[in-house]
C-alpha cells in the first residue's frame, strides 16, 4: 500500500531555528511540523505518529531527555534524533541512553542535519520516494510510481522513484555512482562492479525525456550524477 511522505516532528524551543528547519524539511519533501515546548511536543508526540521527532535538549517545562524517555517507553520503534547545544561526552551517552538512534550537538549544517534523518529514516523502514516531488514542472509521484507533465504521464520503478528523490534531495552537488548503491541500493560493498546505476538512469531519462526537456540527470565524468532543472 502507498505511503505518505514522512512526517517529522520538530520540538525547538529556537524559534528562528525552528523556522530554518522546517523551511529545509518542506523544501526536501518531508510533512513536518513544530512546537517550541516540551510538554507540548510530548503529547503530541505520544498522541500523533510520526516517522520522526527532532527533539531538543533544553526546552521550556520539560527536557529532552525526559521526552525521550517516555516516548520511546510507549513507542518503543519512534525514531529520535536529539538536537542540542550540548555536546559533552556524557550529554551524548545520556541521550543515547535515553532512546535517541542519533545525537547532533549545535553547531550543526542542515546538511547534516539532512542525512542524519535520511540514516534513521532508512532505519525506521521510511521509504524516501513515498512522497510526491515537483521537479521543474514534473511532477514524481512516488505513491502511484507515475511521473506527469502537462497532462501526459509515464509509469516509473520504485527504484525510479528513489533516485530521483535521492538525486533532487542532493540538487546542489555531484551524487557518486558509489553513493547511490549505498544509499539507494543499500548495498554492503558498493565498491563492486556493477552497471546496475548507469542501466536505471538510462531508463530513467528516456521516460524523462518523453515528458520534458526541462529536468536533466547530468553525467559528470569520473564522478557521477547531477540533477539539474533548465528554466
Amino acid at each position: 500500500m502507498p505511503k505518505s511522505k514522512a512526517k517529522i516532528l520538530v520540538v525547538e524551543d529556537d524559534s528562528a531555528l525552528l523556522r530554518g528547519l522546517l523551511d529545509v524539511l518542506v523544501f526536501n519533501g518531508f510533512d513536518p511540523r513544530g512546537v517550541t515546548d516540551g510538554a507540548e511536543g510530548l503529547a503530541l508526540g505520544l498522541r500523533e505518529s510520526f516517522d520522526l521527532i527532532l527533539l531538543d535538549v533544553m526546552l521550556p517545562s520539560m527536557d529532552g531527555f525526559a521526552i525521550c524517555r517516555k516516548i520511546r517507553s510507549q513507542k518503543p520503534t519512534q525514531g529520535i534524533i536529539m538536537i542540542t547545544a550540548k555536546g559533552a561526552e556524557d550529554d551524548i551517552v545520556e541521550g543515547f541512553q535515553a532512546g535517541a538512534d542519533d545525537y547532533i550537538p549545535k553547531p550543526f549544517s542542515l546538511r547534516e542535519v539532512m542525512v542524519r534523518i535520511e540514516a534513521v529514516l532508512r532505519r525506521v523502514g521510511k521509504i524516501f520516494g513515498d512522497q510526491v516531488l515537483d521537479i521543474g514542472g514534473v511532477v514524481f509521484d512516488g505513491r502511484n510510481l507515475v511521473a506527469r507533465c502537462d497532462g501526459d504521464t509515464v509509469e516509473l520503478k520504485r527504484r525510479e522513484v528513489d533516485i530521483m528523490a535521492y538525486l533532487h534531495r542532493h540538487h546542489d552537488r555531484i551524487v557518486s555512482k558509489k553513493e547511490l548503491l549505498t544509499e539507494v541500493w543499500h548495498y554492503a560493498d558498493a565498491d563492486i562492479e556493477t552497471r546496475t546505476v548507469d542501466i536505471h538512469i538510462l531508463k530513467l531519462r528516456k521516460k524523462i525525456d518523453a515528458l520534458t526537456r526541462k529536468v536533466i540527470i547530468a553525467t559528470v565524468r569520473g564522478e557521477g550524477y547531477r540533477l539539474e532543472v533548465v528554466e
